[in-house]
């Protein structure tokens, strides 16, 4: 069964933005979907929240998985990969408004506390498809840039949408039809 888990931000919470509607959407279609709110939001931590995730014996990472995280979301996803038995490779990632490091920003600092290892993190995912604006004011198209290469991952730059959300995009991000047309055609940006 097609199963997407989706993680939402720094002080967001599972019913924010697009991703509650797209848990719906996808259930619609008979996947199995975990929006979970994360535990200290205001303060994220790669440790905190692998803990969370892993410790939930319901989920289960497989082929067919999908992970799907928004700005401190995304960085937790890479968290998830470097952290998943060496057997286990999840069918793809997508990355909405990732970034390299802390923004300048002590909250985030517990999502660095132990660098990333790409060579393992790109191992666990059979794509990894990041996507971001050119004008996103929190984190810079530079850092998705860098990430997209350490990971020989697809980039998808969509022009004047900030990051993603509707505090900075507006009510439109209460939805995002972009994502099921990349789960369900597979396209290739790069």
């Amino acid at each position: 069964m097609k199963n997407a888990l989706i993680l939402h931000g720094t002080n967001g919470h599972s019913k924010e933005n697009w991703f509650d509607w797209l848990r719906i959407e996808l259930e619609k279609k008979n996947w199995k979907v975990w929006v979970p709110d994360l535990p200290h939001a205001d303060k994220p931590n790669i440790q905190t929240y692998n803990n969370f995730i892993f410790g939930n014996k319901e989920w289960k990472f497989d082929k067919n998985s999908v992970l799907i995280g928004h700005s401190s979301g995304a960085v937790a996803i890479l968290g998830i990969l470097q952290n998943l038995p060496e057997d286990v490779i999840v069918d793809r990632c997508i990355l909405v408004g990732a970034f390299k490091n802390n923004l300048n920003w002590d909250a985030l600092d517990d999502l660095f506390l132990k660098p990333f290892d790409f060579e393992k993190i790109k191992k666990h995912a059979k794509r990894i498809i990041f996507v971001h604006s050119d004008d996103d004011p929190y984190c810079p198209l530079e850092h998705a840039e860098y990430l997209k290469n350490q990971l020989g991952a697809e980039l998808m730059v969509i022009p004047g949408q900030k990051h993603f959300s509707v505090g900075t995009a507006g009510e439109k991000y209460k939805e995002f039809p972009l994502l099921i047309e990349l789960l369900e055609k597979g396209k290739k940006y790069i």
